[in-house]
């Protein structure tokens, strides 16, 4: 027990709760959650629930979506270059990418940050990523919560996450049951890592290749921190606009399982996707990983996006419009193969063809 504790006794600045510097950070994100909105939201920041007037009169049979979702070890990296300005927008994309895939318009999003001890700078930069992010994905940035842990987290710790919730029409829901034989898979291309992986990236680069981060690497064009705090790419507004304009059966995130693991989720019974390697050339960060951790094809491939972000299953004939509006919205996208049934896909496995098949070769990978 200290002096000061002695005479004057216990308080809870003391246990290592700093309520001021509590208020000096929600003081500081209030600019950013403000840059995040919508005409929905009512109030402002400060309550004790955040106020969104849903319009019902926009839907006929509107169908409430959620998810939740957080950054995993990605925050490492930001933590250990002390940048921290853009995992907000990884945790947007972990959670509204995730909705969209259903087809609904993502609303808004609530955060939640846990902190060893409050910095107010350091809060403001993680609410900065997140209002970023939802300013990308067409949501409003409705409020959150931030705690902090003493004795549970030391003084430079933080994890976030958050939760999302959107809107669709129930006679639009997308899902494996719209997939049909004959149907197009284009991928959308990812912007690296995005944010699953990050536990074997690290051990890879850092403890067997013991390659620092302020390095530079030659195939990035830039530091090894800097390709690996590469924003996930944000794909909802994207999404929504390939389902208005074309004939969309469904969408997979291609996160934490990789792409067969995804894809395979909104694929039907008796049906197969049937892709294509030699379609993409994977970004170097991933054939590092691979050579440096010598790491197989398969773990790479489970574990890593391997270049592709999201995957739209479409009608065959909308395949070149979707490709256009894809490319005038600066997606990178392809056609990634096709839907089979699975009794036509020839597979080297007993037993009936897996939802997803992979074939061929990665370029140059």
């Amino acid at each position: 027990m200290t002096a000061q504790t002695e005479m004057s006794g216990a308080t809870y600045a003391a246990a290592g709760v700093d309520i001021s510097a509590g208020d000096e950070a929600v003081e500081r994100l209030k600019p950013w959650a403000a840059r995040a909105t919508r005409p929905e939201v009512l109030g402002g920041l400060g309550g004790f629930a955040g106020l969104f007037k849903l319009k019902l009169d926009r839907w006929r049979e509107p169908v409430i979506a959620s998810s939740t979702d957080g950054v995993g070890t990605k925050i490492a990296i930001a933590q250990a270059l002390d940048r921290h300005d853009t995992v907000g927008i990884d945790l947007v994309a972990m959670v509204m990418d995730d909705l969209v895939v259903c087809g609904a318009e993502p609303l808004f999003m609530q955060d939640y940050i846990a902190v060893g001890k409050v910095i107010p700078e350091r809060i403001a930069e993680l609410v900065k990523g997140i209002s970023e992010g939802c300013v990308q994905a067409g949501c409003a940035l409705l409020g959150g919560e931030t705690a902090e842990h003493p004795g549970l987290m030391v003084q430079g710790d933080y994890d976030i996450s958050g939760t999302g919730v959107g809107v669709v029409e129930a006679d639009s829901v997308l899902g494996p049951d719209r997939v049909r034989p004959g149907d197009v898979v284009l991928a959308l291309g990812s912007s690296g890592l995005h944010s699953n992986g990050y536990s074997l990236a690290r051990h890879v680069l850092l403890d067997i290749a013991r390659m620092p981060l302020s390095g530079h690497v030659e195939e990035f064009g830039r530091s090894l921190g800097d390709e690996l705090l590469e924003p996930t790419r944000i794909y909802a507004k994207d999404c929504l606009a390939l389902i208005a304009e074309t004939d969309v059966r469904t969408l997979s995130h291609i996160t934490g399982g990789g792409l067969a693991g995804n894809l395979t989720r909104v694929i039907p019974d008796g049906l197969t996707a049937v892709l294509d390697r030699g379609t993409w050339t994977p970004s170097p960060v991933f054939s590092l990983i691979a050579q440096r951790g010598r790491v197989a094809r398969e773990e790479m491939e489970r574990t890593f996006n391997m270049g592709v972000g999201m995957v739209a299953v479409v009608a065959a004939e909308d395949t070149d419009r979707a490709l256009a509006l894809l490319t005038a919205r600066h997606v990178p996208a392809w056609v990634l193969g096709e839907v089979a049934r699975s009794g036509d896909v020839a597979v080297n496995t007993e037993g009936p063809a897996p939802r997803v098949t992979m074939i061929g070769q990665h370029p140059r990978f």
